[in-house]
């Protein structure tokens, strides 16, 4: 997502203002670490395709560090062969990430097994009807489960300042096409960090290495039950 400077702003408010910290368990910790409790690699290779805008693609900390790489990481220290491609594109619009969908699944040489989904955060920045940005994710999620691959779809939140009746047309997309068959859903999954600014590079809005560390940790679990059993 490269922004505007009020753009900025705008989706730092929305991470200062989204709900109350979540109080009932300790914040995850970075990925990565080597602990004595890594489980050994096992199993056949897990295929897993990232699809999204930045906040995938590793702005401002490179690819290696990624979420996408972390979340690799930290399933494979569970024992699980996973293998992530990161098809994150910065300045990813929904209806752009429409377009590319298709031709991003026919240029894998293996389909994948899972789709990470996480687009909207710039159609929300850019204002865009979130009936738009419903379409646009409904219909990737059709072209997915025309290829019977199940997804997670990365919830995210509007900021108040744009209105309650948009705040809760946006916020309903991710809830509502969470529901659907095949799909599962994670709310909102910048909320382990959201409250934490030390987790933010110095524009307020992409993570840190350790940010993004720590969403991965948050996350791994919902991504490793979505995978479809081994045949």
């Amino acid at each position: 997502m490269s922004f505007c400077r009020a753009s900025i702003l705008v989706l730092a408010l929305a991470l200062s203002g989204c709900g109350e910290a979540r109080r009932d368990a300790p914040p995850a910790s970075p990925v990565g670490t080597g602990t004595a409790t890594q489980q050994p690699i096992a199993g056949p290779e897990r295929r897993i395709l990232a699809f999204g805008d930045s906040l995938f693609a590793g702005l401002g900390v490179g690819m290696e560090n990624s979420y996408p790489a972390q979340l690799e990481a930290a399933l494979r220290e569970e024992g699980i062969d996973a293998r992530i491609v990161n098809a994150g594109v910065s300045g990813d619009t929904t209806a752009a990430g429409r377009q590319r969908l298709a031709f991003t699944l026919d240029a894998q040489k293996l389909a994948p097994e899972l789709v990470l989904l996480e687009l909207g955060a710039n159609d929300m920045l850019r204002a865009l009807s979130p009936s738009e940005t419903r379409a646009n994710l409904s219909a990737m999620l059709d072209e997915l489960a025309k290829r019977n691959i199940p997804v997670v779809l990365m919830g995210m939140r509007a900021p108040p300042n744009y209105g309650p009746e948009f705040q809760q047309d946006f916020d309903a997309i991710y809830a509502d096409l969470g529901k659907r068959p095949g799909v599962t859903l994670v709310p909102f999954w910048l909320e382990s960090i959201y409250q934490r600014p030390e987790l933010f590079q110095s524009d307020r809005l992409h993570p840190t290495t350790d940010g993004l560390g720590v969403l991965a940790g948050a996350t791994k679990d919902a991504v490793k039950d979505a995978l479809p059993p081994v045949n």
